[in-house]
């Protein structure tokens, strides 16, 4: 087989594989009831597909409106870091990705019999979206970079940025289980997904935007406060679901 296209298939797997196995890890995270490994693929696919032409479209847009200076669609700052690219990295990307990547999940509502089918349909949308976005990152800096630069970013995002896109959708699937199951609104629940996502996207941000104070230093402390959030984000959903299961015996 032609070495390119080798090549090729590595990189979707290694963006893609994590992914997966993140989902399986979080259905399994469930004992009883788990939602159907096919659904889940529904689920998955919609993330990784339409939720991200939804959000890149819209992203494009207000990018020219804005005027950045970002120069590929999902880099979060560019080579001159100012107040749009901040602003569109931690405001309008998170309000424009966690509406995009509810598609799947409002798309499930009438599978949700309890509230852990929101978590778990939640994180399956945004793992999706995750693997796609990860392909792009992944595959732009194997083509720019070399393969050394490809294992580092496909290593950091797939301790980081995986982890907060299946946190930040769980938690909004989480609320539209709410409004299915208890009449609540979501809305609450999209907003804390925005907000943490933004500060994520903040944190990931903090090398670029304070290198000259603190010069590498400053990519160390975004770095291990991304890790944080998206670690900390996944254990507490998860924890969600087995305290959601035991009540509900």
């Amino acid at each position: 087989m032609d070495q390119a296209v080798l090549n090729a298939v590595a990189i979707i797997l290694v963006a893609v594989l994590p992914s997966v196995a993140y989902l399986i890890w979080i259905r399994n995270t469930e004992r009883r009831s788990r939602e159907r490994y096919s659904r889940l693929a529904i689920v998955f696919l919609l993330g990784a597909t339409l939720s991200i032409a939804v959000a890149v479209v819209i992203e494009l847009v207000l990018m020219n409106l804005l005027d950045t200076n970002i120069e590929r669609v999902y880099q979060i700052l560019g080579e001159d870091p100012n107040l749009s690219s901040l602003l569109l990295a931690c405001v309008i990307a998170p309000v424009v990705e966690e509406l995009a990547k509810a598609i799947g999940i409002f798309q499930s509502r009438g599978r949700m019999t309890e509230l852990e089918n929101g978590i778990v349909f939640g994180a399956a949308a945004g793992l999706g979206f995750a693997a796609t976005e990860n392909l792009l990152y992944e595959g732009a800096a194997y083509l720019s970079a070399g393969a050394a630069a490809w294992i580092a970013t496909a290593v950091v995002r797939s301790l980081s940025s995986a982890l907060l896109h299946a946190t930040a959708s769980s938690l909004l699937g989480l609320g539209v289980a709410r409004s299915v199951l208890k009449k609540s609104s979501w809305l609450p629940y999209y907003l804390g997904a925005v907000i943490m996502h933004g500060l994520f996207n903040f944190t990931a941000s903090f090398g670029q935007l304070y290198e000259s104070d603190l010069g590498d230093v400053a990519y160390l402390i975004g770095l291990v406060a991304a890790f944080v959030i998206a670690i900390l984000g996944i254990s507490i959903m998860r924890s969600k679901i087995r305290s959601l299961e035991r009540n509900a015996r």
